[in-house]
C-alpha cells in the first residue's frame, strides 16, 4: 500500500471508526486527524487522539510499515519525539521515540474499493485516469470544481506577474508591457517577442507613441529583423529612423535567430505581429490603466483591433509583395490575449488592491468569451465534459496539466469522488 495513499485515507478520515486499536489492543478515538504537513517532519501536526481512555495531542506519522520508521531515521531523530500515534499498513516491529519509549501503532483500516479504485486509476492509461468512471460525477460537482480549478490557475499566473512586478520595480504599466508583447509571439515566438520587449524599455515606446514609423523602426531594429541593405523606399526610412534612435537611446538588438517562422502561416510571421504590435501601441497608452476602467468585452475587444501600417497590408516579409489584406488582429487573437493576458492582470491587481469587483470583471471576462478550441478541450469533450466559455476551457486545462497529465488523482476533487465509489 502506497504511503501517499494511506495519509489520504487519515487526512479524509476514510477509514473505519469504529473499534479502532493499537498493536497492543488498546482502543483509538479519533478526535482530530490534524493538519498535513508539506514540509519536513511528521505527516500530521496538532492531532488529537484518545488511546485507552487518555487524550493526546501531538503528531502522527504515516508509512506502509513500521520498519520503514527506522529506516527512514526517525528513531534518532528528535523531530519526531512529539509523535503520538504511529499510523501503518502492516506491523513488521515496534517503534521507538530517541529516548527510548515506545509509540502507539494503529494499522488503518479502510474499504478495499479505495485502495481498488487507486489501482485502477494509477494503471489506466487512458486520456485521463477516470475516463471510465468521470461519467458517475454530476455536473454540478464537476462545474464547482472547475470554479476552483479556475482560481488555481490565475493564482498560479499571479505568482508569475508578481515575480515580474518585482523585477519592474511594481510597475504595473510597463511588467503588463512585457506579458502583452510575450503573448503576441502566440506560442512559438513568445520567448522572442518578451526578450524584445525587454531590450527596449516602455518609456523609450512612449515617447514616440505619436509617430508609428519611428515606433515600427524601434521594434523592427530591436528584433533584429532590419534587412541588411534597404530593400524599398520604406525599409530605407525604418533603417535611417533606427540608426538614429538606437544611438539615441543606447539600444541593444536581440539576436535575430530567436525568431521562429517555420511551419507558420504567414499571417503569423513575427513581422506582421511586431507590426500589429507597433499599432497598438500607436493607439494607445497607459493601456493597463484604461483595460481596468474598461467595463466589459465589447470596448475591449475594440482596443485591440489594430491593424498594421500600409505596407504590411501587403506584405508578410520585408521587400516581398502579397495580395493586400488588413492583417487586423483577428477575433480569436483578441480573445487569447484577453484570456492570456489581461485577466490574468486585472484578478492579479484586484488581489493586491483587494478590489472585489475588478475580480469579478475579470472572471466575467472568461465567461463571455467562447471556449477556447484546442487538443484538450477536444479530449474532454469526447469524454461528455463540455466546456461552454473560456472559464470552463480555461479550467480544464487546469485540470488536465496539473491534475490528470501528473496522476494527482488524490488531490483532485474528481479523483477523491472516484475513489470513494463502490466497486461492487
Amino acid at each position: 500500500m502506497k504511503e501517499s495513499v494511506l495519509q489520504y485515507v487519515w487526512q479524509h478520515k476514510l477509514f473505519l471508526q469504529s473499534n479502532l486499536q493499537t498493536a497492543d489492543g488498546e482502543k483509538v478515538e479519533v478526535i482530530d486527524v490534524g493538519k498535513c504537513n508539506t514540509d519536513a517532519g511528521p505527516d500530521f501536526f496538532n492531532s488529537k487522539i484518545k488511546i485507552d481512555g487518555t487524550l493526546w495531542v501531538g503528531n502522527v506519522e504515516i508509512h506502509s510499515r513500521s520498519s520503514e520508521w527506522i529506516k527512514h531515521g526517525h528513531k534518532k531523530d528528535k523531530a519526531y519525539d512529539t509523535v503520538i500515534l504511529h499510523v501503518v499498513a502492516e506491523t513488521d516491529g515496534e517503534v521507538f521515540r530517541t529516548d527510548g519509549t515506545k509509540i502507539p501503532q494503529l494499522v488503518l483500516p479502510f474499504s478495499k474499493d479505495i485502495e481498488a479504485n487507486y489501482d485502477s486509476l494509477l494503471n489506466n492509461n487512458k486520456w485521463i485516469p477516470c475516463a471510465d468512471k468521470i461519467d458517475n460525477i454530476s455536473d454540478i460537482f464537476i462545474q464547482s470544481w472547475k470554479n476552483a480549478l479556475l482560481v488555481e490557475r490565475l493564482e498560479q499566473k499571479m505568482t508569475e506577474i508578481e515575480n515580474l512586478l518585482m523585477q519592474n520595480h511594481f510597475h504595473w504599466e510597463e511588467a503588463f508591457y512585457v506579458v502583452i508583447a510575450r503573448n503576441f509571439g502566440f506560442g512559438t515566438n513568445g520567448q522572442a517577442f518578451e526578450t524584445l520587449a525587454k531590450s527596449v524599455p516602455l518609456n523609450i515606446l512612449a515617447k514616440h507613441k505619436d509617430n508609428l514609423l519611428q515606433l515600427e523602426a524601434i521594434l523592427f531594429g530591436q528584433a533584429g529583423l532590419l534587412p541588411a541593405d534597404a530593400l524599398d523606399d520604406y525599409t530605407m526610412q525604418l533603417e535611417k529612423e533606427y540608426a538614429f534612435l538606437k544611438n539615441k537611446f543606447s539600444l541593444q538588438p536581440i539576436d535575430c535567430s530567436q525568431w521562429k517562422l517555420f511551419r507558420l502561416r504567414p499571417y503569423n510571421f513575427p513581422h506582421v505581429r511586431i507590426a500589429q504590435f507597433a499599432s497598438l501601441v500607436h493607439q494607445s497608452s497607459k493601456l493597463f490603466s484604461k483595460i481596468i476602467e474598461t467595463p466589459n468585452l465589447e470596448p475591449m475587444k475594440d482596443m485591440f483591433s489594430c491593424k498594421p501600417s500600409n505596407y504590411w497590408q501587403t506584405h508578410y516579409l520585408f521587400g516581398s509583395a502579397s495580395p493586400k489584406s488588413t492583417k487586423q488582429l483577428g477575433l480569436y487573437s483578441i480573445y487569447s490575449l484577453i484570456i492570456n493576458t489581461i485577466v490574468p492582470f486585472l484578478f492579479c491587481y484586484a488581489s493586491k488592491k483587494n478590489n472585489e469587483d475588478l475580480k469579478e470583471k475579470s472572471l466575467h471576462l472568461l465567461e463571455a468569451i467562447p471556449s477556447e478550441k484546442n487538443a484538450i478541450v477536444k479530449g474532454w469533450r469526447n469524454i461528455g465534459i463540455a466546456s461552454n466559455s473560456a472559464f470552463d476551457s480555461q479550467a480544464l486545462i487546469q485540470l488536465k496539466k496539473q491534475y490528470c497529465d501528473t496522476k494527482k488523482c488524490l488531490f483532485c476533487r474528481i479523483g477523491h469522488k472516484v475513489l470513494t465509489l463502490q466497486t461492487t
